[in-house]
């Protein structure tokens, strides 16, 4: 089992007619759904509104067969993302949060130990951002980053960070306590998967191969850093690989980054490697981001966060 703890929300997206569309989304929303479709036992924690997008929220994820029995409901309004889409399909968004349901998560809501078979835990995105939310999944990641694996997706999103309070500390600047929580959930999680961007705003001035080394030296036994139509690169204490993404015709690129994510974490499950030890030799390295590129380079056909099934991917390796 994998839980996915993280915001749900709904991604305001222009469609060819300019009219915004309301679609799914959050970068945990949809890598558990992601998850859920490649077969994986999987838990969303998180807090939904009770609203109407919070119940297409929940049933898209019950549909999809996540366990909502980690998430909790309230009647605070849907977080909102408005996306901006270049013509090359690349997202760029702003947020609406204030009083909305998904920074709502607190530490009370969170269960005092996660089951038995639960053999990893993924973190990240806003939810590392905002309050009550940030504090919650930080306390979390401590608690159990020496008893299952930890992944943390950064997925930095300044606009997001730009709604952060002043830190009251010189020189800190709106992002200085979200460094800090981040830079502690990295240095006790087993996998970093940042995207090039996350990597600018993390190291300015280190190409992403040094980048993710500075980031292995943190702590964590498994780096990789994913480069849009490029494809990936990872590093671990062992060996290191990068592979190209398959050719694809890009729709949009929402929800790619959370859907490779996703990906990494199926195949390690799938080859039993989901152990916060982890050890990857270069062949299953490479074995491990080809089939994450794949499974993204599928959710950049279509419109909006909506990530392959297992059944498709068996259509695409039978051809």
């Amino acid at each position: 089992m994998i839980v996915v703890c993280g915001e749900a929300l709904i991604d305001l997206v222009p469609s060819v007619d300019g009219r915004q569309r309301g679609t799914p989304g959050g970068g945990p929303f949809t890598t558990a759904r992601a998850l859920a479709r490649l077969g994986i036992p999987t838990q969303f924690l998180g807090r939904l509104s009770t609203d109407a997008f919070g119940q297409q929220l929940r049933d898209l994820l019950a549909t999809d067969g996540a366990d909502l029995s980690l998430t909790s409901f309230g009647p605070e309004p849907t977080t909102l993302a408005i996306a901006d889409v270049d013509p090359e399909g690349h997202a760029a968004y702003r947020f609406v949060i204030d009083g909305t349901s998904a920074p709502n998560l607190t530490q009370q809501m969170v269960p005092a130990s996660l089951a038995p078979e639960v053999s990893a835990l993924h973190v990240g995105t806003l939810g590392l951002v905002l309050e009550p939310i940030g504090t919650t999944i930080a306390a979390l990641v401590d608690r159990e980053h020496t008893r299952r694996l930890v992944m943390v997706d950064p997925n930095i999103r300044p606009s997001a960070l730009s709604l952060l309070p002043p830190s009251p500390l010189a020189g800190e600047g709106r992002g200085g306590r979200y460094r800090a929580r981040l830079d502690q959930v990295i240095a006790q999680s087993t996998i970093v998967k940042a995207s090039d961007a996350d990597i600018a705003w993390l190291f300015p001035g280190l190409d992403f191969h040094a980048a993710a080394h500075a980031l292995l030296a943190c702590g964590p036994h498994l780096v990789v850093v994913t480069l849009g139509a490029d494809g990936a690169f990872g590093v671990t204490g062992e060996a290191d690989a990068e592979v190209p993404a398959p050719a694809v015709a890009v729709v949009d690129t929402i929800g790619a980054g959370d859907a490779f994510g996703a990906a990494l974490l199926a195949w390690l499950h799938d080859h039993d490697r989901l152990n916060r030890k982890l050890r990857l030799g270069r062949d299953e390295l490479r074995a491990a981001l080809e089939f994450a590129c794949l499974v993204a380079s599928l959710t950049c056909t279509r419109a909006g966060a909506d990530p392959p099934r297992r059944a498709e991917l068996d259509h695409v390796s039978a051809r």
